[in-house]
């Protein structure tokens, strides 16, 4: 499903009004699951989390992380719950080229291409799993509101232009829960673009944070071969126009969109209108990086995909907090 527009807005519509009853009721009923206690596991564990529904630039952070981790010297693995996979109802490590998104889901494949990469609904055996492996700090994309498994460091990835959408909760708003019982769970958080005024509104708004900012960068290889051409640009991911905007940024001349819901299993009727589409007006095929491991492969080879990196501002500060791993 795709989010509602309303949710953006800085401030409630009529409609997010009349669902805030309900809101309250899921957003209390989130904030008392978190206050869980949970596992403790032989690694530190580090949380990427956000405080809404949706992506917020998650998995990108996570690779980030486990990159400097790695530059460090620890041994690092990710733990994922595999959001639309279907082969993941006990721990595994993912195997990249044997098993597919729908198998195991769309993130996995994207981690394992970096680090070793465990999926399961149960995130302890799955830490358990990675442990055994010889990972020696375990990163954790998503699962912030999750309580079973003990967390070291909690960080909150938000998104610069919209933090916390309306304000509200589920099914109000994008918010899993009220920003302030999840703000006590979280040890720092990253800001992906915004302004720094946005930056600084959050930290005076809320108990202080460290706050890292950062951006996501087009991988210079692939955007060297849309600069200048025309394209059809599809996604299914949380937030579509920002890989358009992304495109057009580096130059693609983006003529035509096609929109799909978030994790969403293509169809051979969707591509074979994609094709068909492109073809007419003499189009390149572009979609996200996420979305590509998704396509069969026979597709896959007939369409571009331009993946994204996070960089952070201050590299050096980030790697300092981390240090706390080590107390």
């Amino acid at each position: 499903m795709r989010a509602p527009s309303s949710w953006s807005k800085p401030r409630p519509d009529l409609l997010a009004l009349a669902l805030s009853p309900l809101g309250a009721l899921y957003g209390a009923a989130t904030a008392r699951r978190m206050a869980k206690a949970g596992v403790r596991v032989a690694a530190p564990v580090i949380c990427v989390g956000n405080f809404v529904v949706g992506g917020a630039g998650k998995t990108p952070t996570a690779i980030a992380l486990a990159r400097m981790l790695r530059a460090a010297g620890e041994r690092p693995a990710f733990l994922s719950r595999g959001y639309g996979g279907h082969a993941h109802a006990d721990s595994l490590r993912v195997a990249p080229g044997a098993q597919s998104a729908r198998q195991i889901g769309d993130e996995p494949l994207l981690l394992a291409r970096v680090a070793p990469c465990f999926v399961g609904a149960d995130r302890v055996a799955s830490a358990r799993l990675a442990i055994e492996d010889g990972a020696s700090v375990l990163v954790m994309d998503d699962g912030l509101q999750n309580p079973s498994l003990e967390k070291t460091l909690a960080l909150a990835v938000v998104d610069g232009d919209s933090p916390f959408g309306n304000g509200l909760c589920l099914p109000a708003g994008p918010l899993r829960a009220p920003v302030a019982s999840q703000w006590r769970h979280v040890d720092a958080l990253v800001m992906i673009g915004g302004e720094a005024e946005t930056a600084a509104r959050l930290s005076a708004e809320n108990p202080p944070k460290p706050l890292f900012r950062a951006r996501l960068q087009a991988d210079a290889i692939a955007a060297s071969r849309l600069i200048g051409r025309p394209v059809l640009a599809f996604a299914g991911v949380a937030r579509p126009e920002k890989f358009f905007a992304t495109l057009a940024e580096i130059g693609a001349r983006v003529v035509e969109t096609a929109v799909f819901p978030d994790h969403w299993t293509f169809r051979r009727r969707d591509l074979a209108r994609l094709s068909a589409r492109a073809a007419r007006r003499s189009l390149a095929l572009v979609c996200t990086e996420k979305d590509h491991v998704r396509l069969p492969s026979e597709f896959a080879e007939q369409v571009l995909a331009l993946p994204v990196t996070l960089g952070f501002e201050q590299p050096a500060a980030v790697a300092a907090w981390l240090t706390q791993l080590r107390l």
